[in-house]
Order: structure tokens, then sequence, then C-alpha cells
């Protein structure tokens, strides 16, 4: 049996929680992805079941609950695909509820600031329901979006959390005391830190852009590189490619939208990674110029947004030119979730008071 006595205390415990709650979380991230690029987004036509059952198996073996989908028949591969990542999802939010409750039991010590733990609990919540409305409202391009955001919110808040809780040590996590240690974050030095930001209100952008590619099957409009339709400029049709509402009661799936809108919103995806790319490179540079740089953390996470930035622009120029194989594709997915990590701990290591 477990024990929370001093050579297993709860703030240990919390630290613990927080890593296998972030992998767990990058898991689910990239897991979604594949689990849309898949089409099986709708592989299981209900919430939280699958047919009305716990797993696919039992779909599978009640024609009964499948007719009562007639327009979605049952593939069982897709089901299990959605499945596995609703199953994963609801660990993470378990994960999430016991370092809540493992916070405010030990509010006297106070290992985290309970405001924030309350934050992160609230986060993965509206992302179940999110999770809901994307079958139930059948795949909307909005919801989907919504849901990867606040996947990679989810996301966020648990890598704050690991590397608030790494800096602290092995004794008692003051989370909340925001003071750094003498010469920890130089004051002088605003520049990388309002740089950083900056890109990192890029990437987050660029992140809802690439959300809402995906979700309107937009990736597929331009395949060439770097020129789009063999033009610099193609035809394109802004006015319908970022409509936010459509109403209900339309399937999604395979998209809506016609070409020149899902033209519109690839291209604009590509002009958004070229501002976020110049940021980053900017915001990583003069932090390795700066004072900041000096920090072996500040250094390390700049060079691991250069990494990541190489990386991820590697990939995404692949995809194009490879034909959108699904493995890249994926793999993009993960890619901005670790630019998104390495951007926040350089913001992290470059914060002043």
């Amino acid at each position: 049996m477990t024990s929370f006595g001093p050579q297993s205390s709860t703030p240990t415990w919390i630290r613990r929680l927080a890593l296998a709650g972030l992998l767990l979380c990058f898991v689910v991230v990239v897991l979604g992805a594949y689990v849309r690029l898949t089409a099986a987004g709708l592989g299981c036509p209900d919430w939280p079941g699958c047919y009305g059952h716990l797993t696919p198996i039992g779909a599978e073996q009640n024609a009964a609950s499948q007719a009562a989908y007639p327009n979605t028949p049952l593939h069982v591969g897709k089901a299990w695909r959605e499945m596995i990542h609703r199953y994963a999802a609801s660990t993470l939010g378990l994960i999430i509820v016991i370092i809540t409750a493992l916070t405010i039991t030990a509010r006297r010590e106070r290992p985290i600031a309970i405001p924030y733990v309350v934050l992160l609990l609230l986060t993965v919540v509206v992302q179940g329901a999110l999770g809901m409305l994307t079958v139930t409202w059948q795949l909307k391009p909005l919801i989907v979006t919504l849901h990867l955001i606040f996947g990679l919110t989810t996301l966020s808040l648990l890598w704050w959390l690991w590397l608030s809780l790494q800096s602290q040590g092995r004794g008692s996590i003051r989370f909340n005391d925001r003071r750094p240690a003498a010469g920890a974050y130089p004051t002088q030095d605003q520049a990388p830190r309002k740089l950083v930001l900056v890109a990192l209100v890029l990437v987050g952008c660029q992140i809802a852009l690439g959300g809402w590619t995906s979700s309107n099957y937009a990736a597929v409009a331009c395949p060439d590189f770097p020129e789009c339709q063999q033009s610099f400029w193609p035809d394109m049709d802004f006015k319908d490619a970022f409509v936010l509402w459509r109403g209900l009661g339309t399937n999604y799936e395979g998209g809506v939208l016609q070409h020149p809108a899902r033209v519109a919103i690839h291209f604009t995806h590509r002009l958004g990674a070229l501002a976020a790319t110049i940021a980053l490179m900017l915001a990583a540079i003069v932090t390795l110029r700066s004072r900041s740089g000096r920090q072996r953390g500040a250094r390390i996470a700049a060079c691991a947004v250069l990494g990541a930035l190489v990386l991820q622009l590697f990939i995404g120029a692949s995809m194009v030119l490879e034909g959108f194989p699904l493995a890249l594709a994926t793999a993009h997915n993960a890619g901005a979730a670790l630019l998104l990590l390495s951007t926040l701990a350089l913001f992290r290591f470059v914060r002043t008071n």
C-alpha cells in the first residue's frame, strides 16, 4: 500500500503525478491528431461509450446497437482508435483530479498554489466537454479546433507545473512563490522577455490556425511548396474560409468548404508559420546574446526552441512534398507541441518579477 510518510511526501507524489500527467497528456495530444487524421473522430458516434458499450467489442457483438446509428456503420479499427484516445484522456483527467485533491489536502504545506490546480482541473473538464461535443456535433470545425487548443493548454499547464516543481528541489515546493533566487533572472534583460512573449503568442495563434486547417480538411489544398497551386498568390476565398459558426445538424467529416476557401486557410497557415519562425528565431538568438543567455536553463531552452523550430519546419515542408503521409502529418502535431513546450520553458527562464 502506498505510503505518504517522510520518505514519500505529498509534494514528491505531486511531482511524480505531474510528470506522469505531462507525458500522458503529450500522448493524448498526438493520439488525438492520429485519430483525426485517420478519419476516426466519429468511429464511435456516441459519447462516452461506443454504440452504447464500454468497448468496440460489445458494439461489434450487438447488431441492435449498430442499428441505432444507421448513418455511421461500425468500423472496428476506427472505433478502437477513438476509444483508446478516450481511455487515455480519461486517465489523464483522473491524474489531474488526484493532483488537485493532494494539493488541497496539503494546503498548509502550500506545495502548489490552489488556484493553479483549480485552473488545471477546470481546463481538463472543459476539454472533456469539448471532446463530447466533437462527437455529438459531428466534427464541427470550431469545436475540433477548441478541443486541440484546450488539449495543448492542459499540456502547457502541466509542463509549467512540472518545471516549477523541479526548480524547487526535494523539500517543500513553494510553487506560488514567484520570487527568483538572486541572479536567477537578470532584471535588465527586458528585450528577451518581450520577444519570447511575442513568439509564444504567435505560436499559440499558429497552433489555432493549424487546428482550423486540419478540421476543415485544408491541409491538402496546397500540394506544392514553397508555392501553393503553382502560385505565390493563388485564387483564395477568405470570406468563406474563416466563418466560425455554420449551425448544427451538419456532418463535417471530410469538410464542407469549397476549394478556394480551403486554399485560403492553408495559405494563411503558411503565412503564420513565417511570422512565428521569425519571432522564434529572434527570441532565441537575442536570449543567447543577452545576460539571460548566461544562465544554463535559458541557454538550453533557447537551443531547444531553435531545434524544435528546425524540426517542425522540416516536417511541414516534407509533409507537403511527400504527399501528406500519415506519419509526417502526425509528427507535425507532435512537433507543434514540442515547439510550444520549448517556448514556454524559454519564457520561464527569461521572465522577471
